[in-house]
């Protein structure tokens, strides 16, 4: 390594890490005007992926950046997942205009976040190994290694993206509290002579689980447990054992052939108490981890990173004071707590290994199938369409909560010329500001129009008749108020974006 040390650059934000979480809200950082440059150790992007699922909550924020209908053009919907025995998680009835799990590999969903992060005007550096980081009252500083040579860069800001082994976290010296889950993991991109008449198969015995879903392009992603199976980390499954489980669990094996790539890994659940330490901040895996059972470690990382995107915006374009920061801590981190808590109880009963514990199972299973109101329940959670944030006591039954993809329209009619009012709220959120609905004109909001899209709900009779809501750039009602005096909304316009 070289012993000079050059100032790479100085940037607002330093985001470390371009897997989905880093890329998301590097991307929209950098959609909002900020200097934004993202460090990567890995020198390419990946080809292989673990995260498969991509829930309803997640495809609303994607439409939000007029990226969701790409992603599922060349993905696999599907309207329920078994999760064990005869349980299944139906998303068919969420209220969402994408009431199902969409199947894709990661690096798809990678790709698209990496083109709009890119076309945003934010930097990525790629073949950078984070090896120093120190802040101070102005800023961060993060050292790196870059083709032997050692660079240093310096944000006002840092977030680090890179996963559940963080270097970010490391080198902060925060915990990283929990246990592990499950180990021997087996993990494999197969071929099948035969596909899954659902284009996805899962299933299990006594001994163990497995799950196959498509990759769309004649691959197939196998991952397969078995308790009396013991393989080391980083091990090579042998193709015969992941046929044996596969047709213990489903029944038939499918016809299984050519691996071309396999490993083992153990699970995780594990989170930091603190997403924030000073002007670095944590998201994705780097704060969470924990089994893939129900899909939720990367769309719990991109709902972080839409939810910290703006924050971030607002303070250093000087909107907000640094205290807005510590709302990411109050909303997410239960948030994640939610998802380790959903995920361990899923796999750990299906991995259930007394005979005592798989009869729990079955009756929860049964009983669970004749409520109604917890099946929804359960996908509301699993979908992430159910989170809710904190507000406060005396707040409008929907601040905190997450707004449907409202219809809306023109305030007024748009000048000769003008582009085209937004039809739908999370069309209109692609603007990357708040959203101000309502019925009537609100002249009072002028002051803010830089930061504001201003519409009304398409049906002026509905529910939303008499209140005016403003939503938050991630889709959660911020304010809102039944027939407000303009004294009562300019009020709220300044607490939420800040001095006219």
């Amino acid at each position: 390594m070289s012993e000079k040390q050059t100032v790479t650059d100085v940037t607002d934000v330093l985001v470390v890490g371009a897997g989905p979480t880093g890329l998301l809200l590097a991307g929209d950082l950098a959609a909002a005007g900020l200097d934004v440059t993202v460090l990567e150790k890995r020198t390419t992007g990946s080809e292989l992926t673990r995260a498969f699922a991509v829930h309803a909550r997640t495809l609303e924020l994607l439409d939000a950046r007029g990226l969701a209908d790409e992603l599922i053009a060349g993905g696999h919907p599907v309207t329920s997942l078994r999760a064990f025995d005869r349980a299944r998680i139906e998303f068919g009835g969420l209220p969402t205009r994408f009431p199902f799990v969409l199947l894709t590999p990661q690096y798809r969903t990678e790709r698209l976040l990496l083109d709009r992060a890119v076309a945003a005007g934010a930097r990525i550096v790629r073949g950078a190994e984070v090896t120093g980081l120190r802040q101070d009252a102005g800023g961060v500083t993060v050292e790196a290694v870059r083709d032997g040579a050692a660079e240093t860069h310096r944000a006002r800001y840092a977030v680090g993206t890179d996963g559940v082994h963080s270097t970010v976290r490391d080198l902060l010296g925060l915990p990283f509290p929990g246990e592990s889950v499950v180990d021997s993991v087996l993990l494999a991109d197969v071929r099948l002579e035969r596909e899954p008449e659902d284009g996805v198969a899962a299933g299990a015995d006594d001994d163990g689980l497995t799950l196959l879903m498509p990759f769309g392009d004649g691959w197939y992603r196998i991952l397969a447990w078995d308790r009396n199976e013991h393989l080391a980390d980083g091990a090579v499954p042998d193709p015969a054992l992941l046929a044996g489980i596969a047709r213990r669990a489903l029944g038939e094996d499918y016809g299984l052939h050519d691996v071309r790539w396999s490993s083992t890994f153990h699970s995780d659940e594990r989170q930091v108490p603190n997403y924030r330490s000073g002007r670095v901040l944590l998201a994705g895996d780097a704060a969470h981890c924990h089994s893939p059972a129900g899909g939720l470690g990367m769309n719990t990382g991109l709902q972080d990173a839409a939810n910290l995107s703006w924050k971030l915006a607002a303070v250093v374009g000087g909107r907000a004071t640094d205290a807005l920061l510590d709302s990411y801590q109050a909303e997410r981190h239960p948030v994640g707590r939610t998802a380790l808590r959903v995920s361990g109880a899923m796999i750990r009963l299906a991995v259930a290994q007394s005979a005592a514990t798989r009869a729990l199972r079955g009756a929860l299973v049964s009983v669970a199938g004749h409520l109604d109101a917890v099946v929804e329940r359960g996908a509301r959670t699993v979908s992430g369409i159910g989170i809710a944030y904190p507000a406060p006591k005396d707040a409008h039954p929907l601040v905190g909560k997450r707004v449907p993809d409202l219809r809306l329209t023109a305030l007024e009619q748009p000048r000769e010329g003008a582009p085209a009012a937004p039809e739908r709220l999370y069309e209109a959120l692609r603007a990357g500001r708040f959203v101000l609905v309502s019925n009537d004109e609100v002249a009072a909001a002028d002051p803010w129009a830089d930061r504001l899209v201003t519409a009304a709900p398409a049906d002026p009779h509905g529910k939303l008749r008499d209140t005016v809501l403003l939503v938050r750039p991630d889709g959660h009602a911020a304010w809102a108020a039944v027939d407000p005096g303009a004294g009562e909304l300019r009020a709220a316009l300044t607490e939420w974006l800040g001095e006219a």
